[in-house]
């Protein structure tokens, strides 16, 4: 059974290649996608139900075994997020088929967006899964340049300097990342995580604070942490809707993903961290406040997705067992939740051609349906009772009263105030853009665009995929006391490390 652990990293690199050899066929194409995403999402559901009953799973590539070799594992947590990861890349790929991005260029020549896509889907996996350093390095250099084919598709002298500012800062931060690598395996002759987690105690103690800070620079920037996020507002608005509410719903995620990994099993903190909490304190108040300055719904929308992921910091500030539980079910409602409104925004600003707000008005009326699959997700994550971001903003609340400390409660008060302020942002973009006097489209139908705006002709697909993650977000309200135990054992899991060190360095269900 352990080899479905590297399948989600080996389909979609096998179907990338497929994709091109059959570039000159758009059906061909979409089928390979879709059915190789279809398959991760059943295999990712396998390896969840394994984890959860019995165990991390672990895969020891080439049959060197640990520290030596490549090592691939499957917990609680790796499982549950490559799930939800795996649901969302699904719907993205629909709706990207149909809005026709995905055939841009399609003349004589080959599409480069599907063999990209899965390229970008096999880094997302492989981050979840590696058991080491610089497997993560490899995992979020794939993600990387995947990402940058998709960020300047068709570019446009209005994406230029985005897509620069994009590519400089990742750059950067892959060069502090493979830094701190070197400096890791200098200090400790290993980049295994399970092996890391024992020998990075016996090192100095003032050696581990500055190795855990260089940690937390290099998955900040990558994460969108406040100071570190002035990148994403300008970059991530640019792309295409798809392509936007996959960075916004996998890529920063990933970073987290990687931040908690390392600072829960990699480095011990005896009690709550109050940088931590201060980190995620700033950028809750400092994203909310930059999307409530915003006319631009995307820009809006992004700035809401850096203030988010304060909350996912103030769990792993907390550092116990409910606060690591709170982030990790506030991470997977914030996947499913940023993605779709992203999605939903690409679907407004179809029908009016335009991302101003103040251009805006009425669609609540023309587009009912539009109205309610913004509703739905906007809610949540303004965490409004009953949906799943009240569920997992609770679990957070409750988790920094219990660390008792004068900054858990400033950090508690301002993840309060975020949640009324994001509930400000967003009734805004309904106010302008559903309410009010309908306002005629801004921009014609160019029958030579594929990306056809101001226009009541919205294919399918792009509802549909917009729906199912409409429906997921709803899903995941509704499995709130499933989700919240596996999230709690998955948490009882990272403050330990002993069940991923058990199965990564003594054997383990290998």
């Amino acid at each position: 059974m352990t080899a479905l652990v590297a399948l989600p990293v080996i389909l979609p690199l096998a179907a990338a290649g497929l994709s091109l050899v059959f570039g000159r066929y758009a059906d061909a194409q979409r089928l390979i996608g879709l059915l190789v995403l279809g398959l991760i999402i059943v295999d990712a559901g396998v390896l969840l139900h394994l984890a959860n009953q019995n165990g991390p799973l672990v895969l020891q590539m080439g049959g060197w075994a640990a520290p030596f070799g490549i090592t691939l594992i499957a917990d609680r947590l790796a499982a549950l997020l490559l799930l939800v990861s795996s649901v969302v890349t699904f719907a993205v790929l629909v709706y990207s088929i149909g809005q026709r991005i995905t055939d841009y260029g399609r003349q004589r020549s080959s599409t480069t967006f599907h063999p990209v896509y899965l390229m970008l889907c096999a880094g997302v996996s492989l981050a979840y899964l590696t058991g080491d350093l610089f497997n993560l390095f490899v995992a979020f250099e794939i993600m990387l340049a995947s990402s940058y084919v998709l960020i300047t598709r068709r570019t446009t002298s209005n994406r230029v300097q985005p897509g620069m500012t994009y590519t400089i800062v990742s750059l950067t931060s892959s060069l502090l990342f493979i830094t701190m690598i070197a400096l890791v395996y200098a200090s400790t002759g290993t980049v295994n995580l399970a092996d890391l987690g024992e020998k990075v105690q016996l090192m100095p103690r003032g050696l581990q604070i500055a190795l855990a800070l260089l940690v937390v620079i290099v998955f900040g920037i990558k994460a969108a942490i406040v100071p570190l996020h002035f990148w994403l507002p300008d970059s991530y608005p640019t792309a295409p809707a798809p392509v936007t509410a996959v960075f916004a719903g996998l890529l920063t995620k990933v970073g987290i993903y990687a931040l908690i990994r390392t600072q829960t099993l990699v480095f011990s903190h005896a009690e709550s961290w109050d940088l931590m909490l201060f980190l995620g304190l700033i950028t809750m108040i400092i994203g909310a406040l930059g999307a409530i300055a915003q006319n631009d719904i995307n820009r809006l929308l992004s700035f809401l997705l850096v203030s988010h992921i304060g909350y996912m910091l103030f769990g792993l500030g907390a550092y116990n067992v409910s606060g690591l539980s709170g982030a990790i079910l506030y991470i997977v409602h914030h996947i499913t939740v940023q993605a779709t409104l992203f999605l939903v925004s690409g679907l407004i600003t179809r029908r009016t051609g335009t991302v101003a707000l103040t251009r805006m008005g009425g669609l609540a009326r023309v587009a009912p349906l539009t109205a309610v699959l913004f509703a739905l997700p906007a809610l949540s994550l303004a965490g409004v009772p009953p949906f799943s971001g009240f569920v997992a903003k609770v679990a957070l609340l409750q988790a920094g009263i219990n660390v008792g400390t004068w900054t858990a409660y400033v950090a508690t008060g301002g993840a309060v105030l975020t949640s009324l302020l994001t509930l400000y942002a967003v009734a805004r973009v309904w106010t302008r853009a559903f309410w009010g006097q309908i306002k005629a489209p801004q921009a014609d139908p160019d029958p030579n665009d594929e990306l056809v705006v101001g226009t009541a002709d919205t294919n399918k697909p792009m509802v549909v995929a917009s729906g199912v993650l409409t429906a997921a977000t709803v899903v995941i309200a509704l499995a709130g006391g499933p989700l919240s135990q596996v999230s709690q054992d998955a948490a009882n899991d990272l403050m330990s490390g002993e069940p991923y060190r058990a199965a990564v360095l003594g054997g383990g269900n290998q």
